[in-house]
């Protein structure tokens, strides 16, 4: 049973993760820009010029922090939900890997807590391997909120980035990619599972240029967590949304949890469902500088294939009823 402090602490936890999310490269920034208007000039001046400096570095491998992935706080986090890592096989560190994470969800805290944290253990549970969850590319360049987040390991969503992961003389290397990207979130509705993956190959491509194996990974519950407004394909809200995405990189959807004091109205705090990411086995890819079209489109059929699986084998040990299929789109 547990006490109203920890029940509080993993509600602080969950909420801190909220904010993070959609409040902070905002705020950080108003706050760089205010401090220059301050008797606290030189602050904001000395973090710019070094900003300067460090652009470059989500593209390099990010700046991640063991003291960061270990905090207590992301510990109360996972018991909020809870939140589960299960190992279906082994990841040898003999090789480097791009795992594929699904689905996207609202704010990807499966892939986040599990790959940016070591509140689930995952150095343990696979010795050796070293996950980089990659993001979007702006929010990187938002001061301090890319300071917060490649602490725990974040990098860059683009090929370069990508590259330097995988390019690493150490491997074990493991570059964690949200594939359905913020399009999927528009599909983040509870119990549905429809992924964005048909026709998105970028990521099988960069396998074969390293060599990586590709491993799908799939969060039972990801998309339990926050109620979603879902639009008509034919209306002008979502064609808006379609247009906003092609313009600034992601989606913009209205979507709600419940309220920090009480469970019975709405606000920003997640529901407390359980999320369950599988790691499954992985795909042997070999090394293809200039793979061709058939090539990529005989691993994303394999990789498709393996992902349909492993949701088959764990749904309902996840609590999915047996009916339920996985749709790409």
């Amino acid at each position: 049973m547990k006490t109203q402090r920890k029940q509080w602490l993993e509600t602080a936890s969950a909420y801190h993760v909220v904010l993070m999310y959609l409040f902070m490269g905002v705020f950080s920034s108003l706050l760089l820009f205010g401090l220059l208007f301050t008797s606290l000039w030189l602050f904001p001046v000395l973090y710019l010029a070094w900003l300067f400096l460090d652009w470059d570095t989500p593209n390099q491998g990010g700046r991640r922090s063991e003291w960061v992935r270990n905090w207590t706080l992301w510990k109360h986090l996972r018991d909020y939900y809870p939140i589960k890592l299960v190992k279906t096989g082994e990841l040898p560190p003999d090789r480097n890997y791009v795992l594929g994470s699904h689905p996207h969800g609202i704010m990807c805290v499966g892939s986040f807590c599990n790959f940016s944290t070591e509140s689930t253990s995952f150095s343990q549970k696979f010795p050796g391997i070293r996950p980089s969850l990659v993001a979007l590319n702006s929010i990187f360049h938002l001061p301090l909120y890319r300071d917060y987040l490649m602490s725990s390991g974040m990098c860059s969503a683009n090929c370069q980035s990508l590259d330097f992961i995988l390019s690493r003389p150490q491997l074990g290397q493991a570059a964690v990619i949200a594939i359905g990207g913020a399009q999927e979130s528009l599909y983040a509705m509870p119990g549905k599972h429809h992924l964005v993956l048909r026709n998105r190959k970028g990521f099988v491509r960069l396998a074969l240029r390293h060599g990586a194996s590709l491993v799908p990974v799939y969060s039972f519950g990801e998309n339990d967590i926050f109620r979603l407004k879902v639009f008509a394909q034919d209306s002008w809200q979502y064609l808006c949304q379609v247009n906003f995405k092609k313009l600034m990189g992601f989606s913009p959807c209205i979507f709600w949890g419940r309220s920090l004091f009480s469970a019975n109205f709405w606000g920003l705090l997640p529901f407390r469902k359980p999320i369950t990411t599988v790691v499954g086995r992985p795909i042997p890819v070999p090394q293809c500088l200039h793979p061709t079209e058939e090539e990529v489109d005989h691993y994303h059929t394999l990789y498709m294939n393996a992902l349909q699986q492993l949701f088959e084998e764990h749904k309902e040990s996840c609590g999915v009823p047996a009916s339920t299929h996985l749709t790409f789109v």
